[in-house]
C-alpha cells in the first residue's frame, strides 16, 4: 500500500485502496461539500470534481473548510487549492459556476458517485438527481443538523426526495429534516432536540438560512465518506426513503 495511505491498513485493503483512487466523484456545492471533499481525499479518493459558483464569505468559516485568506475567492477553486496542498498528485477539478438546467448534463459527465449539496432554492437539485439516475449514478444528500448529520442516498432506480412533498410548494431542507424526525418518532426513536430546533427556526425571520455548526459538517463529511466508500466497493447501503442519522447529542 502507498505510504500515504499506510495507516488505512486493516480498515481498507490494498485492492480497495487502488480501486477508490480512480473513481471520479462529483461534489455539487462546496459549502458542506468542502469538508466532504477533504475527508474523501484523505481516505484515498483522488479524482474529485467540485462545482460551485459562490464565493467564500466570513459567515461560512464557522462550518465550511475555508480560511480567512479564502474570503472573496470562488469556493470550488479555494477548496481545490486546499486539496492539492494535501495531495498534489490528485486529480482535482474545480468549476466556478452555478449548476443550472442548461449545464447539468455536462457537469455530471462520467462521474460515478455524486454528492448533491446544492442549495434547495429551485428545481435544479431535483433535476440533478433525475439526470444522475438516468446515468446510473447514486447520489448522496448531506444535511448539517448542528449536533448531528443526516444523509439520504438516492439510488439510480429508487425514490427521489420529492415523494415527501405533500403540497405544491417547492421542496426545501426543512421538509427533509422534518421527514427524518417524523420517521424516527414513528420508529420509537424520537429526536426531541432536532424537533425543538425546528420549532425555534420556524419562529425566526423566514428569510434567515438554517443554523449550522462545524460539529455536524465534520460528522456528516465522515458519514458521506464512509458511504461513498461503501458504494465504491459494492457494499450494501440504505437508500431513500431510509436514511442515515448520526448525532453526538445525548438526551
Amino acid at each position: 500500500m502507498d505510504l500515504r495511505y499506510s495507516r488505512n491498513r486493516i480498515y481498507i485493503n490494498s485492492e480497495e485502496q487502488k480501486l477508490i483512487k480512480n473513481i471520479p466523484i462529483l461534489i455539487a456545492g462546496s459549502g458542506i461539500g468542502s469538508v466532504i471533499a477533504e475527508c474523501a481525499l484523505r481516505l484515498g479518493f483522488e479524482h474529485i470534481n467540485i462545482v460551485d459558483g459562490d464565493s467564500v464569505e466570513l459567515s461560512n468559516l464557522n462550518r465550511q473548510n475555508y480560511l480567512m485568506d479564502d474570503i472573496g475567492s470562488n469556493k470550488a477553486e479555494a477548496i481545490k487549492r486546499r486539496l492539492l496542498s494535501i495531495n498534489p498528485d490528485a486529480e482535482i477539478k474545480s468549476h466556478n459556476l452555478f449548476i443550472d438546467m442548461d449545464n447539468i448534463e455536462s457537469i455530471i459527465g462520467n462521474n460515478k458517485i455524486a454528492v448533491n449539496a446544492i442549495d434547495i432554492t429551485s428545481e435544479v437539485p431535483q433535476f440533478f438527481d433525475k439526470i444522475c439516475q438516468e446515468k446510473n449514478i447514486p447520489i448522496l444528500h448531506p444535511y448539517n443538523l448542528g449536533w448531528g448529520g443526516l444523509v439520504a442516498i438516492i439510488s439510480p432506480k429508487g425514490f427521489m426526495l420529492d415523494i415527501i412533498n405533500k403540497n405544491d410548494k417547492p421542496l426545501n431542507e426543512l421538509k427533509v429534516v422534518e421527514y427524518s424526525t417524523s420517521y424516527m418518532r414513528f420508529w420509537n426513536s424520537p429526536q426531541v432536540w432536532i424537533e425543538e430546533i425546528i420549532e425555534k427556526y420556524k419562529e425566526e425571520d423566514n428569510t434567515l438560512p438554517p443554523p449550522q455548526l462545524s460539529v455536524a459538517s465534520w460528522l456528516v463529511a465522515s458519514m458521506c465518506t464512509d458511504l461513498i466508500f461503501r458504494i465504491a466497493t459494492n457494499r450494501e447501503v440504505k437508500v431513500f426513503p431510509r436514511f442515515y442519522l448520526s448525532t453526538i447529542k445525548n438526551e
